[in-house]
């Protein structure tokens, strides 16, 4: 890995569910761009160990533990931030939780669980961090939402309705820092091969019998998805949408699901 003269040289980020999958896929792709990363979850000895790895091999980055939907937790997280990258440029808001139930056997506590982390955690660290990138002029939020911020998905409800939020709340904050150098994007991606996934297609084996390989080809078929994205495909696309080039880029949902989307 190299990260001399990285396209994202100096710049300073934070990336949320940044222990494994997703999250790790994308701090490892900054930190090779040339960025100084925070990467955060609730897990800490999973942190620690990525930002070992990324400054085993010549990086810069830091790890802090944080609950994304408890606000004084992003706070103590966000002051960790400031005091080991003197500031922050970037924002990938990864953190997320999924769970499926049929709708009529939802329970509430699960529903509050995902709305909590999946979308007040963005809407947290977004409101901890976007004034400096305002003070500054130049900042990069990236959501990580979900290809089912754009169509309903059956048996997951809670998460579908979590990533509608996400998406709304990204095109809202979009309009309201247009032209003061700051963009807001969403990245929705279909289901990615992470554990988040191999969680998934375990509940479905559970509830219904089926292989492990069957349960993955039923939950690819609710999103018309003929594979599983790559976790390193997601840090592309936010990497790019980080980019000093990219600020013509704002308010948008850019879906990631190998064209089933498209049909």
């Amino acid at each position: 890995m190299s990260v001399s003269g990285g396209s994202l040289s100096g710049r300073r980020a934070v990336v949320t569910g940044g222990g494994r999958g997703i999250g790790a896929a994308v701090a490892r792709l900054l930190v090779e761009r040339g960025a100084s990363v925070l990467v955060t979850a609730r897990s800490e000895a999973q942190v620690e160990d990525v930002a070992k790895a990324l400054r085993a091999a010549g990086g810069s980055a830091f790890a802090a533990r944080c609950d994304v939907s408890d606000e004084a937790s992003v706070a103590a997280m966000a002051e960790v931030a400031r005091q080991r990258l003197g500031g922050v440029d970037i924002l990938v808001n990864n953190a997320g939780i999924a769970k499926s139930h049929d709708i009529k056997r939802v329970p509430l506590e699960d529903w509050q669980q995902i709305m909590a982390v999946n979308a007040t955690g963005p809407f947290l660290c977004t409101r901890a961090f976007i004034p400096e990138m305002l003070e500054r002029r130049w900042g990069r939020v990236v959501n990580v939402a979900s290809v089912t911020s754009r169509v309903g998905t059956p048996y997951i409800a809670a998460y579908t309705a979590s990533k509608h939020a996400v998406l709304g709340f990204s095109r809202s904050v979009a309009a309201e820092v247009k032209a003061r150098g700051v963009t807001v994007n969403c990245v929705c991606p279909g289901y990615v091969n992470t554990e988040m996934t191999d969680e998934s297609i375990a509940r479905v084996s559970e509830k219904t019998g089926r292989s492990s390989d069957e349960s993955l080809k039923a939950i690819l078929a609710t999103v018309g998805q003929h594979r599983l994205i790559e976790p390193e495909e997601v840090a592309f696309m936010v990497a790019s949408l980080c980019d000093e080039r990219a600020g013509g880029t704002t308010g948008q949902a850019i879906v990631m699901d190998a064209g089933g989307f498209i049909g």
